[in-house]
């Protein structure tokens, strides 16, 4: 008899009625609009604990090497060394797995960066420089386009949307080591407010972000993965004329 499961732990949200459907979308946008709320007093609260020469300090430095090796780059080499070792096993459910990760990376990623190219929102750390606030993608007072540029780049975190939705399906196909890659997903977005290029509310809605390409992608890859991985692994057997 198969087993039934819930759909967020099989990754199908076709199996989700319009209610939950709603539920799950108001809890989300519940949780966008209540970090916009408290911006400014986490990020008070972040500048308080840190001091004067924070910036010297081996927890400055931590955050630095945890922003820089949790970007995109870096968690496709991590996945796709993962899927050749599967792929060598022959480890079916680990290559879904691991394929739906890189996948919903890319894809969160991309959502991620093309929206955060638009929204022109300053940086935290770019006060009192810089006026925080959302300048859109172009800046009509100083006639000049904001797209590309860093510091008008804050809101939605990119890093934050990779790697969430990285992890995403480990947690909901394994989620022991799932919660280990959503623990790592969140402490690169605790970095990155850390190191001020990122208000709460820009963390949130990339995680937020992460977590629904995740689901999406794992119950996309489930459904189509198969024929996918049959098509690639009869490649490879006639370039190699390896055994099935």
């Amino acid at each position: 008899m198969r087993k039934l499961c819930h759909p967020m732990t099989t990754g199908n949200p076709s199996s989700l009625s319009t209610i939950s459907w709603v539920l799950l979308a108001l809890v989300s946008l519940g949780l966008i609009i209540g970090a916009f709320n408290y911006d400014a007093a986490t990020r008070a609260a972040i500048l308080e604990y840190q001091g004067k020469g924070w910036k010297k300090t081996t927890e400055s430095k931590v955050m630095n090497a945890v922003s820089k090796y949790g970007d995109w780059p870096q968690l496709m080499v991590l996945g796709g060394a993962g899927f050749l070792i599967a792929w060598r096993m022959r480890n079916r459910r680990w290559m879904e797995i691991l394929a739906a990760a890189l996948i919903a990376s890319t894809v969160a990623g991309i959502f991620a960066n093309a929206s955060r190219l638009t929204t022109g929102r300053t940086r935290p750390r770019e006060s009192p420089k810089i006026e925080q606030g959302w300048h859109g993608p172009y800046d009509f007072q100083e006639k000049r386009l904001l797209i590309g540029q860093a510091s008008y780049n804050s809101f939605p975190s990119g890093h934050t949307a990779t790697a969430v939705g990285f992890a995403t399906p480990f947690l909901l196909a394994s989620p022991l080591i799932g919660v280990v890659c959503l623990g790592g997903a969140l402490w690169i977005a605790w970095s990155r407010m850390m190191l001020g290029a990122h208000h709460l509310s820009d963390v949130v809605t990339a995680t937020v972000i992460g977590l629904w390409v995740g689901w999406w992608v794992l119950g996309w890859v489930r459904r189509h993965g198969k024929q996918t991985l049959d098509a690639v692994w009869r490649k490879i057997q006639k370039q190699r004329n390896l055994p099935l």
